[in-house]
């Protein structure tokens, strides 16, 4: 639907900072990405547009798979084809004229490539200024010469850690580790740490070819041969003859017998550490790790930086220990040297004044940092440990300092996971960049960012193919009269929510001495047989006390372990060997929990073999039905066929992917569909089964709402798909591949495939921030279910920012009052009503509202 240029005088009288010159707009036309239905619309430049609707609705189609992916191709058709190769491109959109389309910058919420050495400091630049104020106005010790700022780097020859090369942390091996029994001898696989089969035979023969014993307990060789073996850089090649003895090795070398063949040796630790770096095969990744163990290096301290660069020193700390602070410690720190007279410093004269100018600098961009609720972070955080919102909240901050003119910036959900006293910093931030000449392009659910905006665009009605058109484009005021929009009832109605009378707890689960991250011997008792959200300012101390404290602790309680994935690399080993350990207990109330399901965003797979239909199990139940069609039958397909991941029955040109990388000479890699099944997976002999006049692509193509109707008469099938429905994921495909999920949506997809399970009560459920990347209607459904399990008899716990979700709780916990050192305490507790009367907490002007 597009403005129509006769109400451009009632649409200038009420837009809020700038008039609406429809002459002078942003103009789209035909947008057909996704799921939008060929529409049009004009936006205003400089401006605070916010697209809104529904999950699913298409919104992020027009905003970046249309508007940004339009802007980034026509700035690429400038830039030198060997340039392009560097740049992570989106996909040409399906439209037919943009028009007035400034330059974009795209703010998403993504990780992008985790690294170790990707950090606070790194992503936001502040790193290089620190780098140089410690070379030029830094204090060193008597008679060392000057560094230069790459000094300072931990990324550089120059500044690494010769020994942990830069990351603080060492990789090791044991001899305990690698050998775990050390009565078994060599033949009787005492190096469990070998690789199994054959592989690990061969390395016992040529062993035998270099004189080891390998029928010898290995507690009785010497220290020297068990050092050597386990440990040795050196990769010695010679002669395998099986069978052999080394004494009849010999003679066979002297009379000149030709070898069965030549082995080249490799060290248990070389054999882990190479394994580790270089495989691709998940279960090889997770058989080596338990073999490795990691560990400060001792060098550094964890610091990162080689001791010349450490001696250095400003305002008595190293760099090392000044990227510890935290960025609101690191603020006070500069905002006492910033005020300190160069006359009075103790630096020489020009030093002074340097540090003055370098540490303003700094102070300023961390401020922006603080202003946006990022406080509680410090320089040296690892990027891949942040959530998708911090991180852009980072990359908002730096984009503040950039400067630009005449942008768009496009802007996913910026208040993701930000509490809502947070929020209104956030809405200064964005003024700031609209009032520097910019445009922006926001994505969003958050009412309030909603009320901010200067002009909305509400897509909708509906979700997937119910959804993919502009159903209001204008000034808030004006969405009060359309109906269809789901936006429109939580925007003008005092209490949208539906809310449910106040239960009472059927118990006490009490917990004392709790000690995690910011917590320190905190004492809580959560209510059973009810629902319950912790809230507070990010960093307060939430997550630490609900998704790992309590999740740790009743976990032990039951008996059970907590299910951890196996580490992809040495970001998430790194990851896991810096989570601190949960200090505390269980006083009482366990005694009526027996059950405990977390229901996190982490992906539901790491490939895109891994989809809805997979998770949930309902492919099992959809590849029996086409096993047991008479066509199956009579070529004897069995179940196995109709999986994308057996040879059989998969396209074996791109081997059940759905497509294949094309490489381009001058282009980054491309992915296309498979040339020969045409993205089906398949192969045609499979594909020409059908069940009710689809084949199983077909089938994996119908969004969950068309499944429901295409499998009224299957109840297992149905099951899961009522489940997935009753969630908001409708318009989510069944073979949608993890990898294409945000993690809000595999958060709800773990939620579904619960619900599908009989309620027996007695289970607790704890979630993390289950609304995020939800609409206010969505929510309400999402509610909706979690009540069900409370009516069932179950305990809901769920760390939240959402005052939507606080306000229909029957419990909150308020965790503060601020972030980092100044939360990890409970401020408030008790039923809504009653938290929103505190006035130490942060949360209580905004419950209720």
């Amino acid at each position: 639907m597009s403005i129509e240029k006769k109400n451009s005088a009632s649409v200038q009288k009420n837009f809020k900072n700038v008039p609406f010159d429809p002459d002078h707009c942003i103009q789209v036309r035909g947008a057909r990405v996704h799921n939008l239905k060929n529409i049009d619309v004009d936006l205003p430049r400089n401006a605070l547009v916010v697209f809104t609707g529904i999950s699913g609705s298409g919104k992020s189609s027009l905003a970046f798979g249309t508007l940004f992916a339009e802007s980034q191709r026509r700035y690429l058709d400038s830039v030198s084809p060997y340039a392009r190769r560097l740049i992570d491109q989106v996909d040409e959109p399906d439209v037919d004229a943009i028009e007035g389309l400034p330059p974009a910058v795209a703010l998403q919420q993504q990780r992008g490539t985790p690294s170790v050495r990707s950090s606070v400091g790194s992503v936001t630049t502040i790193s290089n200024a620190l780098r140089m104020l410690y070379s030029r106005a830094g204090k060193y010790p008597r008679g060392q010469d000057i560094l230069y700022a790459d000094a300072f780097s931990a990324n550089t020859p120059q500044g690494a850690c010769p020994r942990c090369h830069g990351i603080g942390r060492v990789f090791e091996v044991t001899e305990k580790l690698l050998v775990p029994d050390d009565t078994k001898t060599i033949r009787e696989r005492a190096i469990a740490a070998w690789p199994p089969a054959w592989q690990g035979q061969n390395l016992s023969r040529i062993l035998v070819s270099l004189g080891y014993d390998i029928d010898k307990p290995w507690k009785m060789l010497p220290k020297k041969t068990r050092d050597w073996i386990l440990f040795t850089d050196e990769t010695p090649v010679v002669a395998v003859y099986p069978e052999y003895n080394f004494a009849q090795i010999s003679e066979a070398i002297e009379r000149g017998e030709a070898p069965h063949y030549m082995g080249t040796f490799s060290s248990a630790r070389r054999f882990i550490l190479q394994s580790f770096t270089t495989t691709q095969s998940p279960r090889t990744k997770k058989r080596v790790s338990q073999f490795m163990q990691i560990s400060k290096c001792s060098d550094c301290n964890g610091k990162k930086l080689k001791q010349a660069s450490l001696a250095v020193k400003f305002a008595g700390l190293d760099i090392g220990e000044l990227s510890q602070l935290t960025l609101t410690e690191l603020a006070r720190l500069l905002g006492d040297a910033t005020n300190i007279n160069p006359t009075d410093s103790d630096l020489h004269p020009e030093k002074a004044i340097v540090a003055q100018r370098i540490a303003r600098d700094i102070l300023a961009r961390v401020e922006a940092l603080t202003k946006l609720g990022l406080g509680y972070l410090s320089l040296e955080r690892s990027t891949p440990t942040l959530s998708p919102g911090e991180l852009q909240r980072l990359r908002l901050a730096t984009q503040i300092r950039s400067q630009l003119f005449g942008v768009v910036y496009v802007l996913d959900e910026p208040s993701a996971g930000l509490h809502p006293a947070d929020t209104q910093a956030l809405l200064g931030a964005l003024d700031e960049l609209i009032l520097a000449g910019n445009s922006l392009f926001v994505v969003e659910h958050d009412v309030s960012v909603i009320r901010h905006a200067d002009w909305i665009v509400d897509v909708g009605p509906d979700a997937g193919t119910h959804g993919g058109e502009v159903i209001y484009s204008g000034p808030i005021d004006g969405l009060r009269k359309v109906t269809q929009s789901h936006t429109r009832r939580f925007l003008f109605t005092a209490d949208a929510a539906v809310k449910p009378e106040q239960r009472q707890p059927s118990g006490w689960l009490k917990l004392a001495g709790i000690e995690r991250n910011n917590l320190r011997g905190l004492n809580v008792e959560f209510p059973l047989g009810v629902m319950t959200t912790v809230t507070g300012v990010s960093g307060s101390g939430k997550s630490s006390l609900v998704s790992q404290a309590l999740v740790e602790l009743v976990y032990d309680a039951l008996g059970q372990k907590k299910t951890v994935e196996d580490p992809n690399g040495e970001v998430e080993l790194l990851e896991r060997e810096l989570e601190t350990s949960t200090v505390g207990l269980i006083v009482d109330g366990m005694q009526h929990l027996r059950r405990l399901v977390t229901v996190d965003q982490k992906a539901i797979g790491r490939t895109p073999r891994s989809n809805l239909a997979t998770y949930t199990s309902l492919f099992d139940h959809v590849r029996k039905l086409f096993a047991s069609t008479r066509q199956s039958k009579a070529r004897r397909y069995d179940v196995g066929r109709f999986s994308f991941n057996v040879v059989k029955g998969r396209c074996s040109n791109c081997e059940g992917v759905g497509f294949v990388s094309v490489e381009l000479l001058f282009l980054p890699s491309v992915y296309s569909p498979c040339p020969v099944c045409r993205g089906q997976r398949y192969n045609d002999k499979t594909l020409e089964i059908t069940f009710r006049d689809k084949n199983i692509a077909e089938v994996l193509n119908l969004t969950v709402e068309s499944a429901h109707d295409f499998f009224k008469n299957e109840p297992p099938i149905l099951r899961a798909l009522d489940a997935l429905l009753q969630v908001g994921l409708g318009y989510l495909r069944l073979g949608q591949p993890a990898t294409e999920l945000s993690g809000g949506e595999a958060q709800r997809i773990k939620l579904a495939t619960e619900l599908q399970r009989t309620q027996r009560g007695d289970t607790l459920y704890v979630l993390d921030e289950p609304t995020n990347g939800l609409h206010p209607a969505d929510v309400s459904m999402l509610m909706s279910q979690l009540n069900g399990l409370i009516d069932a008899g179950n305990t809901v716990i769920m760390v939240e920012h959402d005052m939507q979700v606080a306000s229909s709780s029957d419990w909150v916990i308020d965790i503060g009052p601020g972030a980092g050192d100044e939360g990890g305490l409970v401020v408030a507790q008790g039923p809504p009503a009653k938290v929103a009367t505190s006035r130490t907490s942060r949360t209580a002007p905004f419950l209720l509202a």
